[in-house]
C-alpha cells in the first residue's frame, strides 16, 4: 500500500520540482519512503502541521489542496454565499500555500479575502470577524523548526474550529483523493471574477484602532525615553508591531530593530529554533541591547502570536516567562483600571490549567474572576465570545497563557502579539517613570504572595514508533491513577479526558466542568502540583511542574526534585 502510494505521487505530484527531486532521490529507501507515507498528516483543531517535503506525511501543495477542498465542502454544506479569509507567515512555501488555498476555494465558488503580504495570527482572525466569513486559514507552524509549516483553520467566530467542526472536514478530506478530487481555479482568474479579493487597508486600520483601544496609560511612553531592541525573529510581527509602538509613542530613535532578524526568511539563519521562549533566539537581540543601553528586548515568533521578553538588570537582561509576563499584565490592567475608573463591572481574566496560580492571588486583591480553561488559546476566545452574545464582553480585561500568548482585548479570538507588545511597552514604560523595572515590579508580587515557580520539560517521541509510544504511556497513566510520587501522597487528581476529580483525602469525586482533553493534573501533599499533557501540535508529552516557596532559591530546590521523580513516569 504505501508503495503504491509512492508510485502513485511519482507519476502525479508534477507541479513542483522540489517534490520531485526529494521523490526520486528516495527510489529504493524503504524506511524514507515509509516515513512519507505511513500516514496522512493528521488534521485537528490546530489544522496540520509538520515537516515541507512530499508524500502525505507532510506540508506540500497536494496537501493544502485537499486540506482546502475538505473545508469547501464543509462551507458548501453549511453556509450560503461562502467565504473564507486567509494570512500566511515568512516560512518557506507559506506564501505558495495560501495561493493555493485560495484557488481551491474561488474554484468552489467560494469567496475569498487573503492579505497582500505577510501577516500576523490575529490579523487573520481579525478578518474573519471583520469581513464575516465562514471561516478562516492561517499558513503558518508557529515557532517550529523552519523545516516545517502548517495550516490552522478558524470558524467564523475568528477562534480555531471546535472539535465538531474538525471531526467534520477531516471526514470530508478522508472521502478525496489529492490528484483527482481537487477543484483549481488559476489565481489570477480568481482575482479578475472577484471571488479572490485582497484584504484592504480599512480592515488593517481597523485592527490597530482596536488594539489601541487596549492602551491605558499611552501618554506616557512618549515622555519615558524608554529604550527597546525589537526582533520579529525573522517573520511577520516587523510591519505591525513597529507600527503599533510608533502610535503609543515609541520615539524611531528609541526602538532599534535586529536586523539580522528584521525581514522576512522562513530559513531563519540566525535562530534554528525561532522561539522567544528561549534564550537561544534572543541572542543577537540580547547582545543589541547591550550595545544600546536598551531597556527592554521584544520578540515575537514567526507568526507574530506569541511575544517573548528580556528586562534590563543592572548590567544584564533577565528573560520572563510567560507566567511572569501574564501576571504582571494582569497586576497593570488591574490595578490602572481601578486608578482610572475604568474597571468594569465584576471583571474576568481567563488562563489556562497550565498557567501560574499567582494569577488567582492578583485577582483576588482586584475582585477579578478567574476562568480557568483546556489548554489552547480557541477556549479562551470561546469564553470571550460567550461574553459577548450575554452582551458581557466588557467585562473581559485579560486572556494569556503560559506559552507566552497574550491577549488584553475582545478584538480578536486568538493570541495577539501585536497588542501583546505593545502593553508591554506600556507597562514597563510606565513603572520607568516610578523608578522600577518590571523585574522590580515581580519581586514586589513575589514578596506580597510568595514565589510562584512553574516550569515545563517536554519529552519528543518521533517518528511512527514514538507516536505509539507516546499514547501507550498517556494510556497507562489514565488507567492507573498516580497515588504518591517519592513518598509524596497525591491529594487531588484530575482526568480532564475522563472529566473526572478525585479527592483521594476525602474520596469525593467531580467533574472537571471541561471538555474531555488527555491532560492529567495532580496536586501533592506539600502543595506542589504537576500536568501532563501530549502536545496538540508536535509529537511530544510535556510536563508542567508548580511549586510555591518562600523564596526562589527553596522553589528552585523543591522543583528540581519534583521533576526528576515525574520523569520517572516516561520508564
Amino acid at each position: 500500500m504505501i508503495q503504491e502510494k509512492y508510485t502513485e505521487w511519482l507519476k502525479c505530484a508534477t507541479e513542483d520540482a522540489d517534490l520531485i527531486e526529494e521523490l526520486k532521490s528516495i527510489e529504493g529507501k524503504e524506511e524514507e519512503i515509509n516515513d512519507r507515507f505511513y500516514r496522512e498528516l493528521a488534521f485537528g483543531t490546530a489544522g496540520l502541521r509538520g515537516v515541507i517535503g512530499a508524500g502525505t506525511n507532510r506540508m506540500n501543495i497536494y496537501i493544502v489542496r485537499k486540506a482546502t477542498q475538505g473545508i469547501a465542502n464543509y462551507i458548501k454544506k453549511h453556509c450560503e454565499n461562502g467565504s473564507l479569509a486567509i494570512s500566511y507567515d515568512s516560512r518557506i512555501k507559506s506564501d505558495v500555500f495560501a495561493r493555493e488555498t485560495a484557488r481551491v476555494c474561488a474554484a468552489n465558488g467560494i469567496k475569498v479575502y487573503i492579505y497582500k503580504e505577510l501577516m500576523p495570527v490575529p490579523c487573520l482572525s481579525y478578518a474573519v470577524r471583520y469581513y464575516h466569513t465562514s471561516m478562516g486559514v492561517m499558513i503558518t507552524a508557529s515557532h517550529n523548526p523552519a523545516k516545517y509549516n502548517g495550516y490552522k483553520a478558524y470558524g467564523p467566530d475568528g477562534c480555531q474550529i471546535t472539535d465538531e467542526t474538525a471531526d467534520e472536514v477531516l471526514a470530508n478530506i478522508d472521502a478525496l483523493d489529492e490528484f483527482t478530487d481537487i477543484q483549481l481555479m488559476d489565481f489570477e482568474e480568481g482575482v479578475q471574477k472577484g471571488l479572490i479579493e485582497y484584504i484592504g487597508d480599512d480592515c488593517i486600520e481597523s485592527f490597530y484602532q482596536d488594539v489601541l483601544k487596549c492602551s491605558l496609560n499611552s501618554d506616557v511612553v512618549a515622555s519615558s525615553g524608554f529604550k527597546i531592541v525589537y526582533s520579529p525573529l525573522n517573520g511577520a510581527g516587523n510591519k505591525p508591531v513597529r507600527e503599533i509602538l510608533k502610535r503609543i509613542g515609541i520615539k524611531e530613535e528609541d526602538l532599534t530593530v535586529v536586523p539580522e532578524q528584521e525581514y522576512p526568511d522562513g530559513n531563519f539563519p540566525t535562530c534554528p529554533y525561532p522561539n522567544p521562549e528561549i534564550r537561544q533566539a534572543l541572542e543577537l537581540g540580547l547582545q543589541l541591547c547591550i550595545k544600546t543601553g536598551s531597556d527592554l528586548m521584544l520578540a515575537t515568533d514567526p507568526d507574530c502570536d506569541r511575544v517573548g521578553i528580556a528586562v534590563k538588570t543592572g548590567d544584564d537582561y533577565k528573560l520572563l516567562t510567560g507566567n511572569e509576563v501574564g501576571a504582571l499584565m494582569l497586576y497593570y490592567i488591574a490595578s490602572q483600571r481601578k486608578a482610572l475608573g475604568k474597571m468594569p463591572k465584576n471583571p474576568i481574566c481567563i488562563k489556562t490549567i497550565v498557567t501560574t496560580d499567582l494569577t488567582n492571588r492578583i485577582a483576588e486583591e482586584y475582585g477579578v474572576e478567574v476562568r480557568e480553561i483546556l489548554t489552547g488559546f480557541k477556549y479562551i476566545g470561546e469564553q470571550i465570545g460567550l461574553l459577548e452574545a450575554a452582551g458581557e464582553v466588557d467585562r473581559y480585561i485579560l486572556g494569556f497563557e503560559e506559552s507566552y500568548g497574550y491577549l488584553a482585548g475582545p478584538h480578536v479570538r486568538d493570541k495577539d502579539a501585536v497588542c501583546g507588545s505593545m502593553m508591554i511597552c506600556e507597562m514597563a514604560a510606565f513603572y520607568a517613570t516610578q523608578g522600577k523595572s518590571l523585574v522590580d515590579v515581580l519581586n514586589e508580587l513575589y514578596a506580597k504572595y510568595g514565589y510562584y515557580l512553574c516550569t515545563q520539560q517536554s519529552f519528543a517521541f518521533e517518528g511512527e514508533s514514538g507516536m505509539n509510544e507516546m499514547n501507550e504511556i498517556m494510556a497507562k497513566l489514565q488507567a492507573s491513577p498516580l497515588q504518591e510520587l517519592d513518598g509524596e501522597k497525591v491529594v487531588l487528581f484530575k482526568d480532564y479526558k475522563a472529566q473526572v476529580v478525585i479527592n483521594n483525602v476525602t474520596g469525593e469525586k467531580s467533574s472537571t466542568g471541561l471538555p474531555k482533553s488527555s491532560v492529567l493534573s495532580y496536586t501533592l501533599e506539600n502543595g506542589n502540583k504537576f500536568i501532563i499533557r501530549p502536545s496538540g501540535t508536535e509529537p511530544k508529552i510535556k510536563f508542567y511542574f508548580f511549586v510555591l516557596d518562600k523564596d526562589e532559591a527553596s522553589a528552585r530546590a523543591a522543583e528540581k526534585v519534583l521533576a526528576e521523580n515525574c520523569t520517572k513516569l516516561l520508564k
